[in-house]
């Protein structure tokens, strides 16, 4: 059943690499492991996984810098990282987070725990939610169909033009996430067009008004992110 979904577990500990890769093979994902930072890069680039998880403390780079690196190439845009680790020391979290780590999953962790975690996080990335459902999300009164460009809004279509459809969609693809304003910049407009803080802007202002003001959040000096009205 997920065979197609891939997943890289990367950990410097053998026991550990074994018992999470038999847990997620016995679920069917397609799982690939590496014991350290640079063999993970190297793995990643050929395997493409949809999700990683990926120790912090390793040799060969460390699990941030493997993070850091990976995410520096347009490959590993939509690529879900979740950090394992014993650590739970904040700033360890908050570097991690802003390094462009999706989650944390401490250890040790039971496995049906584990399996509920990966699958949450599995469900974030924008290829596998088009997959499972039919392209669409749904947030409360909002219906996003994500193949047919198309909101609701109590049933009743909402117009947005193409590159207010993409904000929305890149946002409510990982409902909770902040955005980074590069990161917009550079998965809705792309590199090749030089686009400033007030085009976002203005953007975001225009789906505000258009879907209510309480759907997207502003973190000021930093982005935005997507949250279901409650």
């Amino acid at each position: 059943m997920n065979t197609d979904i891939r997943v890289l577990i990367v950990d410097d500990e053998e026991d550990i690499i074994e018992f999470l890769s038999y847990n997620l093979k016995k679920e069917g994902y397609n799982v690939e492991t590496a014991c350290n930072g640079m063999e993970a890069i190297k793995i990643a680039k050929t395997f493409d996984p949809h999700l990683i998880v990926l120790d912090i403390m390793m040799p060969e780079y460390d699990g941030i810098e493997v993070c850091d690196m990976l995410r520096s190439e347009e490959q590993f845009n939509n690529t879900i990282i979740a950090f394992l680790t014993a650590r739970n020391e904040s700033f360890t979290q908050v570097t991690a987070l802003e390094t462009g780590g999706d989650d944390f999953i401490n250890k040790p962790i039971k496995p049906s725990v584990f399996k509920s975690r990966i699958k949450a996080l599995l469900r974030r990335h924008p290829d596998l939610v088009k997959s499972a459902d039919n392209s669409t999300k749904v947030f409360g009164p909002l219906e996003i169909n994500f193949e047919h460009y198309k909101l609701t809004k109590d049933g009743v279509t909402i117009n947005l033009a193409k590159k207010e459809f993409d904000l929305l969609a890149l946002l409510a693809s990982k409902p909770g996430k902040v955005f980074k304003r590069a990161e917009i910049m550079s998965k809705v407009w792309g590199s090749e067009v030089i686009v400033g803080d007030r085009t976002i802007d203005v953007h975001i202002r225009k789906l505000r008004e258009k879907l209510g003001s309480h759907y997207i959040h502003t973190l000021k000096g930093v982005g935005y992110k997507f949250e279901q009205s409650h």
